[in-house]
C-alpha cells in the first residue's frame, strides 16, 4: 500500500504491563523474532513478569507445541525492567496495563516523551476504552491504535485493530500487517468504540450468565455445562468470566454501559461484589469456581 513500509522495519517491540495479557504478548513478539522489552512497575514485578512468561513457555515445552531450543531462544530475545525510559528505542509500543482510564493516560502521555522514533506506534491493548483517550494525550495521536489480542495469548489467534478519528490509515494498515506477517495472528477491525466487536458481543452474555447465577435459576456449574454440551462452546460463560478476569469483566461493562446506557451492560451487583471481595477469577484462586491452590 502507498505510503506504509514494510513492517519487517518493525524489529523492537516494548510492553508496558507484564500481567497475564502483556506477558502474553511479549511471548508470541519473542517466539516471532522480535527484540522484546517487558516493563513493569518495579523491578519486583519486572521479575515475577518473567516467571510468567517463561512458565508459559515450559507449559508450551512440555505440550509439544514448542521445542526446547525454540523456548530457550525465545526467552533469550526478551528484557524485563522496571524503568520505563528503557522503552526510548523501541519502534512498537504496546500498553498493557489495568483497564483504568487514568492509568493508561498517564503511560501514554509518559511513552510520547520518552520513544524517541517520530516514526514509532503507540498501540494499546485496551478491551473497551476509547482510543482517542489514549491517544489525545501524546503529540502524535495519529500514530496511537488499538490492538487488543485475546487471553491466552499464545493460543488465541485473533487480534482487533481498532482506529480512533485520528489514527491516521498508514498506521493502522502498518499494524495489521504487523500482526499478520510477524505474528501469525488473524487480524479484524473495529471503529473506536466501547467494546469494539468482540467485547459489544461477549460481555452482555457473560452478564445474562452472571444474573443467572445471581437470581438462584441454575448453579454456576449447570450454566457452563449447558453452554458447553448445549451449544457446543468450548468454556462456559462462568468460567470465561473467571479466565479473563471478573474486574476486567466488570471495567468492560462499566465502560459498554457509559457509552450505552443500554441495561444490558450494567453489571450486575453479585459481580460487583465479588470484585469488591477480590474473588476475580482464575489469577485469585476463587470467582465463580474454584481452582488450584485456592
Amino acid at each position: 500500500m502507498s505510503g506504509v513500509r514494510h513492517t519487517a522495519d518493525i524489529q523492537r517491540v516494548g510492553i508496558v504491563g507484564g500481567g497475564q495479557m502483556g506477558a502474553g504478548i511479549a511471548e508470541v513478539c519473542a517466539r516471532a523474532g522480535l527484540d522484546t522489552v517487558v516493563c513493569e512497575v518495579d523491578a519486583v514485578a519486572a521479575r515475577a513478569a518473567r516467571n510468567r512468561v517463561a512458565g508459559s513457555l515450559e507449559r508450551a515445552v512440555e505440550r509439544g507445541k514448542l521445542t526446547r531450543d525454540a523456548a530457550d531462544t525465545a526467552l533469550a530475545r526478551l528484557v524485563f525492567t522496571g524503568t520505563l525510559d528503557d522503552l526510548a528505542d523501541r519502534q512498537l509500543v504496546v500498553e498493557a496495563v489495568v483497564e483504568n482510564p487514568d492509568a493508561k493516560t498517564e503511560v501514554f502521555a509518559a511513552l510520547d516523551k520518552i520513544v524517541a522514533d517520530p516514526e514509532a506506534v503507540l498501540a494499546t491493548n485496551t478491551s473497551s476504552l476509547p482510543v482517542m483517550l489514549l491517544g489525545r494525550a501524546t503529540g502524535r495521536a495519529d500514530r496511537v491504535v488499538g490492538l487488543h489480542f485475546f487471553q491466552p495469548v499464545p493460543v488465541l489467534p485473533l487480534v482487533e485493530v481498532v482506529t480512533s478519528l485520528h489514527t491516521s490509515a498508514a498506521t493502522a494498515e502498518r499494524v495489521a500487517d504487523f500482526a499478520v506477517r510477524t505474528l501469525g495472528k488473524r487480524v479484524i477491525r473495529s471503529q473506536d468504540r466501547a467494546g469494539f466487536v468482540v467485547n459489544a458481543l461477549l460481555i452482555p452474555y457473560l452478564l445474562a450468565a452472571v444474573r443467572m447465577a445471581e437470581s438462584g435459576f441454575a448453579t454456576a456449574a449447570d450454566i457452563d455445562t449447558g453452554m458447553e454440551l448445549g451449544c457446543a462452546h468450548p468454556m462456559g460463560p462462568l468460567r470465561l468470566a473467571d479466565l479473563i478476569g471478573l474486574d476486567t469483566v466488570a471495567a468492560i461493562a462499566e465502560s459498554l454501559y457509559e457509552e450505552f446506557r443500554e441495561p444490558l451492560y450494567a453489571p450486575p451487583p453479585l459481580l460487583q461484589r465479588m470484585v469488591q471481595a477480590g474473588l476475580l477469577g482464575r489469577k485469585s484462586g476463587r470467582g465463580f469456581h474454584r481452582y488450584d491452590g485456592s
